[in-house]
């Protein structure tokens, strides 16, 4: 009786230990998600933000680039407004990262917020603010791509 249910005890131990060693693995692989992810939004909030009305066209091109899903069709549709808008008025908008923190990480999803410096001319009228921007960053075949991207004045 006792041999049994020290081996019981043994059976559940292995048990225990082998499911830690499973959800270990699984922190360790949303640690270095998150990791790459947030650097991965650092490096592409600007582009994701930043237009000139001279340039505009390729400046969504490039920002399309760096997107997957519902945001690269909003980039697309993003053509049809903006362009006109931004060309009319002289706009310029230039992003810079202040600062990210990952919210949420999982292997093939990380949500970072990013503290962007927005520095914005129209016309003649120049202004800067401070803004945040949460980007769900997912694992693509080139690398970590934005998947949707939402700020205080709105989600895309």
């Amino acid at each position: 009786m006792t041999v049994a249910v020290l081996a019981l005890a043994a059976a559940g131990l292995v048990v225990t230990v082998a499911v830690m060693a499973l959800e270990l693995r699984r922190l360790d692989a949303a640690e270095a998600a998150g990791a790459e992810a947030m650097a991965a939004a650092r490096a592409v909030t600007s582009d994701l933000l930043s237009y000139n009305y001279r340039t505009i066209e390729q400046d969504l091109a490039r920002a399309r680039e760096h997107t997957t899903g519902e945001l690269s069709r909003h980039y697309d549709e993003l053509r049809a407004t903006l362009v006109a808008s931004a060309k009319a008025d002289k706009k310029v908008q230039q992003a810079t990262v202040a600062g990210a923190a990952v919210e949420r990480a999982t292997p093939d999803r990380v949500e970072v917020l990013v503290f962007v410096d927005l520095g914005t001319i129209t016309g003649s009228r120049q202004q800067v603010s401070h803004n945040r921007a949460r980007l769900v960053m997912v694992r693509g075949d080139t690398g970590w791509l934005a998947a949707q991207l939402s700020t205080l004045i709105g989600s895309a």
